[in-house]
């Protein structure tokens, strides 16, 4: 995920699931500035789908490296999810 607000630097989170091993997605990655264009990068090199979502990101930015996502963003990222999902079933 991604964000950029007019001047403000770019902020990207990178989250992972691994619905057999984890209870719910957590946080891979994160930075800002030059950190995100970093993580951003990696995610295109790696084909991995980029979402942009300035609200989201600020919640997700509170979170640790290897944090689960708090319940309460369960349904917000289930939907970041489920796009990415229907896009990769498309290609």
């Amino acid at each position: 995920m991604m964000s950029s607000e007019g001047g403000k630097p770019k902020k990207a989170i990178a989250l992972k699931y691994e619905p057999t091993k984890e209870e719910a997605p957590r946080v891979i990655a994160k930075g800002k500035g030059h950190f995100a264009e970093d993580i951003l990068e990696a995610a295109k090199k790696n084909n991995v789908h980029i979402q942009e979502d300035p609200a989201l990101i600020e919640l997700l930015s509170t979170l640790e490296i290897h944090q689960q996502i708090p319940e309460e963003l369960y349904e917000a990222v289930a939907e970041i999810f489920a796009f990415i999902y229907k896009l990769d079933k498309s290609l």
